[in-house]
């Protein structure tokens, strides 16, 4: 009793140290980011401190000068409206992205059957420690990482798909593996936390729990995943720190250049003169502000989801569709995405004839999924009308239905074919639905009447109808083959397949396809058998089974090895996960626009390399040497020798989850832009740290919460057309910033130039606002509807330190803002001293409008609160924004290349702009709030003949733009302290 009670207490003090030193066998979650934090994080970016800034002095301008009333409150509160927006859209966005360590979770089991106490018994999984002993069966979820200490049956396959992306299942061993830097492949004796047994059974001793799993590792590398800003922020970060230096500068030179305008009478003093010319300051930084770019910028971005979610890329992260504009490397995992990851039977190899020697004949089949639709072609690639009819094609189908123990079903809610149970098998049966049934010649025809639901395995079902199973004979390691034994009637026949050599070895007689006789295997046939074997496995790197078949005497019941001689040697059959067949024009499509490819794959380097080969977009290699490697040769090179291969780099195989973060950082050190493609949990991590994470939409929760974009599809050639698409967001991006910002360079033109020239404001506040928000914002948004570029796909990806404001288009924007700003004064100047229904003063008089009450004049000095000068100057501003929208169709082509009709977005949205503007002018209640005033035709001429000029210089400039004077032109003219020090450094 004592031993026993000793020996319990050892148990469980051991138990107890387990759990204090190794934990709980649950995957902890770190504690998400509080949502204060989420939310303060959205307002840490220059351009909205700025703007919160311009909106604090605005309330505290307002309230010193004792303004009251709804209109004296309109600017801060919209300013701050549009932060609270954005905000929201980016709070949302981060929230989403901390799904994906919640939905690791549910790769963990429940359960255990676990040793204790001297017998097995059910325990919850989290109470599992190192040490203890856990059976297995088909159909378990593995609780812990676990080494295998038994075999209770003749083999044990595990699908550990979610680690290492194949698409076959591992067969699990009891010895340990020789390799050296052994990834999760090599390690045929440890089972993986969170994989499936699905075949088989045996017990495990376990070696890992919780954090200290091959899941832990992944969770561990996710949490320590910092999430890098998109390019496109970068650059408006750089531009914000730019245009907040400018907006100072300006400020202090107009507060400056008017500090001898401090002591006029009209200010009270000299202290009423410095706040004076410091509120026009402060209007100065606001009309400068472009105040509606964060919301159109996240405008365009939606409107570009949108698109892509057309392409069946469904994007999660509003930024990254900008990203996708300026990739440069995109890792593709291969099974799933370059392929279909549907095993397909693509070769059949039989005896056609032995009459006049031996005639090997060789069949192609058709056809890249499970769908029960393919076409079988001869030697000379001809169709076969009636494949059944031919009896090696006839016996082969027999056999692929009846030796089989998978299933091939209809799913109505996905609209596809799927498998349940080997990849292998279940290819093996559409095979035997594409082979047919023999016995009438209309079965083509009426098999495709039958619905997608009967159509998936009718010709299975027939067969399994016709005989009966009696007995299996399961497939084991040493045999490497299974049979079964079928009764028809008064004939048993036990059908066998497995690997070529174990068939062959066992085959004594061979079935000719032209008579349906058999003969005797000869030495001859078994060599050119072997020879075209090996030829389908080395050169096409093809997954090869024969199959086989035997008469056995009426009355048996079982089968046992002894009885797998003799046997009928029926066809060959060859295999491959294929190819998708738009794979190789997206491919070429990629090279084109200057993106490379690297195909980073779990399998081994001759299989990768060949499915390389098929895809045919790496024709341009003679060889893969220097351009193909292991994660383990990859490691082993020295750091300059790895620089020099991650440049040439096509292919990267055998790798496992840290090698995939591996090699997306190494390409960020040279300073690409990355996207990573992925499905399994094993993808996750370097779906995170990629530039772009790009998740197949049949993939893990966990690859899709962890990623940037979904492809609903699964397919690498939507990934080309997001490409595309982001290529021409982000040119339309540019588009609307350069609009918004040449826009409010007249603006600033506009205050500028009235306080130097001492001419009373030519823009009340809440004009400028006004202009700002209703003119700027429409237009603006609707350039995000620009039509993309004919040759979008064949310019090299823009670099990724490109600012988005370069020397030249700055100086662009100078040209033009300048004139909007001079046309506005010009508008305003004009009706004082040319209207007819205006005063006609001398300009003397108008530069000296504030003396007016201290002096004696021939007009009132009311005349300088008319309303009608900031009416025609405000209406130019807008008409003249209007004309400059139509100049933003393209960066560089002229209107007489891309005219206005190409985006009727952008036509709808002038007449839209106009039509509010109108309405202000002439509805009283409106007018008054904007203290404007309805306008003659004279006065309307006036305004389209100093608004219509920006379209020809705009269209001058861009002239020199497409004869590339553009750059040196604009070298010449800039200043090395007006642009930002990275774009010195880039230039």
């Amino acid at each position: 009793f004592l031993g026993k009670f000793s020996g319990s207490l050892y148990f469980f003090v051991q138990v107890a140290l387990h759990a204090k030193i190794y934990g709980r066998n649950v995957l902890l979650l770190i504690a998400g980011t509080p949502f204060w934090k989420l939310v303060l994080k959205q307002f840490d970016d220059l351009l909205v401190k700025i703007l919160i800034a311009a909106a604090i002095v605005s309330f505290i301008l307002t309230l010193i000068n004792g303004e009251t009333g709804l209109t004296a409150f309109v600017e801060p509160f919209v300013i701050l409206l549009i932060l609270a927006a954005n905000a929201a859209v980016g709070v949302i966005t981060e929230t989403n992205a901390e799904k994906a360590l919640e939905e690791l979770r549910a790769y963990q089991a429940e359960v255990a059957t676990v040793l204790r106490n001297g017998g097995f018994s059910i325990l919850p999984a989290t109470e599992l420690v190192p040490g203890d002993i856990v059976e297995v069966t088909v159909g378990c979820k593995v609780p812990a990482d676990m080494r295998m200490i038994e075999m209770l049956s003749d083999q044990l396959r595990v699908d550990q798909a979610i680690l290492t992306g194949e698409s076959s299942s591992a067969e699990k061993e009891l010895e340990s593996t020789v390799a050296t830097n052994a990834v999760y492949q090599d390690k045929t004796n440890i089972l993986f936390s969170g994989t499936v047994v699905v075949a088989g059974r045996g017990r495990a001793v376990v070696v890992g729990v919780g954090a200290n799993t091959a899941m832990g590792s992944i969770r561990d590398s996710m949490l320590h995943t910092d999430d890098e800003a998109t390019p496109l922020k970068k650059k408006l970060d750089e531009f914000g720190s730019f245009l907040a230096k400018v907006i100072a500068g300006i400020c202090v030179l107009v507060w400056i250049v008017n500090i001898g305008h401090f002591r006029d009478p009209a200010h009270g003093g000299f202290f009423g003169g410095a706040i004076h010319y410091f509120k026009i300051a402060v209007a100065l930084a606001v009309a400068a502000i472009p105040e509606g770019l964060p919301a159109v910028v996240t405008t365009c971005l939606a409107l570009g989801t949108k698109r892509m979610a057309r392409l069946n890329a469904i994007v999660r992260s509003l930024p990254s569709v900008e990203t996708l504009g300026c990739t440069t490397v995109i890792c593709s995992d291969k099974t799933g995405t370059l392929t279909t990851n549907m095993m397909s039977v693509s070769k059949i190899c039989v005896l056609d004839s032995f009459h006049h020697g031996p005639l090997i004949t060789e069949y192609s089949v058709s056809g890249t999924t499970y769908a029960p639709e393919g076409i079988i072609y001869d030697n000379n690639g001809l169709q076969l009308e009636l494949p059944a009819k031919l009896p090696s094609l006839f016996h082969l189908a027999m056999c692929s239905a009846l030796c089989n123990e998978s299933v091939l079903q209809y799913n109505p809610d996905k609209a596809c074919y799927e498998k349940i149970g080997e990849s292998t098998e279940v290819a093996l049966r559409v095979l035997a639905e594409k082979v047919g049934l023999p016995g009438f010649d209309s079965i083509s025809s009426a098999l495709n009447m039958l619905s997608k639901h009967e159509r998936a395995s009718y010709c299975n079902h027939y067969w399994e109808n016709q005989f009966r199973k009696v007995s299996t004979l399961d497939f084991s390691r040493d045999r490497k083959m299974m049979s079964v034994l079928c009764i028809q009637k008064h004939t048993q026949i036990m059908f066998s397949k497995g690997a070529p050599e174990s068939i062959l070895s066992r085959c004594s007689h061979i079935l000719c396809n032209d008579s349906g006789s058999t003969v005797l295997m000869s030495t001859s046939i078994r060599d050119e058998l072997e020879s075209r074997f090996h030829s389908f496995a080395a050169n096409e790197t093809l997954r090869c089974l024969a199959l086989a078949m035997k008469l056995i005497p009426m009355g048996q019941q079982s089968l046992s090895p002894h009885d797998e001689k003799d046997l009928t040697f029926i066809g060959l059959v060859g295999m491959l996960d294929p190819p998708r067949e738009e794979v190789r024009n997206a491919m070429l499509s990629c090279m084109s626009a200057g993106i490379r490819v690297i195909v980073v794959t779990g399998d081994n380097k001759s299989t990768a390399e060949s499915l390389c080969r098929k895809i045919g977009a790496f024709d341009h290699l003679e060889d893969f040497t220097g351009h193909s490697y292991t994660a383990s040769e990859f490691e082993e090179l020295p750091p300059l020798q790895q620089t020099l291969a991650l440049q040439r780099m096509a292919l990267f195989t055998r790798v496992e989850p840290s090698h995939k973060k591996m090699l997306v950082e190494a390409l960020q050190h040279q300073n690409e832009v990355v996207a990573m493609t992925g499905d399994g949990v094993n993808d996750a991590p370097a779906l995170k740290k990629a530039d772009i994470g790009i998740a197949m939409g049949s993939g893990t929760a966990v690859a899709k919460s962890a990623s940037d974009m979904v492809l609903a599809d699964d397919n690498f050639a939507s990934i080309v057309a997001a490409v595309a698409e982001g290529r021409a967001i982000y040119n339309n991006t540019k588009q609307f910033i350069r609009y918004m910002i040449s826009s409010n360079i007249g603006e600033v033109v506009c205050i500028f130039v009235a306080a130097v020239l001492g001419i009373p404001d030519t823009l009340a506040p809440v004009q400028l606002l006004w202009v700002n928000l209703v003119t700027d914002g429409l237009p603006a948004t609707a350039i995000g509807f620009n039509k993309q570029d004919s040759d979008v796909m064949k310019a090299k990806p823009r670099k990724i330190n490109e600012a988005v404001v370069s020397g030249w288009l700055f100086f662009r924007y100078l040209v033009i803002g300048a004139y909007v700003g001079l046309a506005t004064v010009a508008g305003f100047v004009w009706w004082f001293l040319y209207s007819d229904g205006g005063p006609k003063l001398p300009y003397r008089e108008l530069m000296n409008f504030d003396t007016c009450p201290t002096r004696e004049t021939t007009y009132p000095c009311t005349i300088f609160e008319d309303r009608h000068p900031s009416t025609v100057s405000m209406t130019v501003l807008v008409v003249v924004e209007m004309f400059n929208a139509l100049n933003n169709l393209s960066e560089n082509q002229s209107l007489l290349v891309i005219p206005p009709w190409s985006n009727l977005w952008l036509v709808g949205s002038i007449a839209l702009t106009m039509l509010l503007h109108v309405l202000i002018l002439y509805v009283p209640p409106l007018s008054i709030l904007f203290s404007v005033t309805p306008l003659s035709w004279a006065e309307w001429k006036i305004i389209l003949y100093l608004s219509f000029p920006v379209i020809i210089i705009d269209e001058i400039l861009k002239f020199f733009s497409r004869k590339s004077y553009g750059m040196r032109f604009g070298f010449r003219f800039r200043r090395n302290d007006l642009l930002p020090k990275s774009e010195r450094h880039d230039k």
